[in-house]
């Protein structure tokens, strides 16, 4: 008998620092608000990442107004 109750408290020990550890995740990590997106959504904020913006106006011009030789075919 006296080896079962060691267990029990063993395992409400147990218990009780998992729900505080619990209570502190929560705390420290809020949920953030689920906002549905769309495959758009997640292609252009994979173009942000990846892109970097020209900042020389001079050459975002000429990329502006770059023509291929296979796009006019």
């Amino acid at each position: 008998m006296e080896t079962l109750i060691i267990f029990l408290i063993v395992i409400g020990a147990a218990a009780l620092i998992a729900i505080i550890a619990f209570i502190i995740h929560r705390l420290m990590h809020p949920k953030l608000k689920d906002e549905k997106k769309d495959e758009a959504d997640f292609a252009q904020e994979e173009l942000d990442r990846v892109l970097v913006p020209i900042d020389d106006k001079k050459t975002a011009e000429e990329i502006s107004n770059y023509r291929d030789k296979e796009d006019e075919k």
